[in-house]
């Protein structure tokens, strides 16, 4: 199969060959929806927390005496029915909820996204993406270009100042290409990479 590359005018520099071992199935939907549920429930931290009564610090003393007063009797201030008291089966937090799925799946997931990024052709491959310093104003004005204003930029680790200039812009977000994943491409119209950093992409697929 292959793919154009651009430069950063969008001019048309070229063409690759890739193979990512991908055959498409009727199920892929059903994987690419169990991928992602299972990213987004893992990203969860799972630290909302309440107090019990036993853990609201005072009331020790009991609020009036049992009988006499007209009241309801009362044993504590802390009780869940006072305000600032305890609550009643509040959350707490988890440590034992991770979802698993196993690699053949999340791998099959992530081509059948990319798949359709690359058909749709909202994927867009630059022969390069070097700034010289820092700039925030050129990855600005490249994206606007680019005509990717939301969009999801993959970079290699020794991109340092493509990713400097990219990441203060509002809609664009950065992923390395060694940890981006499918919910990183489905959240995005638009894709945006290098030659080298798509090669190297693709290879992590190849043979898994």
């Amino acid at each position: 199969m292959k793919i154009e590359y651009f430069d950063k005018d969008i001019n048309k520099v070229g063409e690759m060959d890739f193979d990512l071992n991908y055959k498409p199935s009727k199920k892929s939907g059903v994987v690419v929806n169990r991928v992602v549920r299972v990213l987004l429930a893992n990203k969860r931290q799972w630290t909302a927390s309440t107090k019990t009564r036993g853990e609201v610090s005072g009331g020790g003393k009991k609020p009036w005496k049992q009988k006499g007063t007209g009241r309801a009797r009362a044993g504590s201030i802390r009780s869940p029915l006072f305000r600032g008291g305890g609550v009643i089966f509040g959350p707490k937090p988890k440590t034992d909820f991770e979802l698993k799925i196993n690699k053949k799946e999340k791998r099959k997931a992530f081509l059948e996204v990319l798949m359709d990024h690359i058909e749709a052709k909202t994927l867009m491959v630059l022969n390069d993406l070097n700034f010289e310093k820092p700039k925030t104003k050129l990855a600005s004005e490249l994206v606007k270009k680019l005509d990717a204003e939301k969009s999801l930029f993959i970079l290699d680790k020794n991109m340092l100042n493509a990713y400097l200039s990219l990441r203060n812009l509002k809609l664009v977000e950065v992923r390395n290409v060694d940890s981006v994943n499918v919910y990183d491409l489905i959240r995005f119209p638009k894709v945006v990479t290098t030659k080298d950093t798509f090669e190297k992409l693709s290879r992590r697929f190849t043979n898994g």
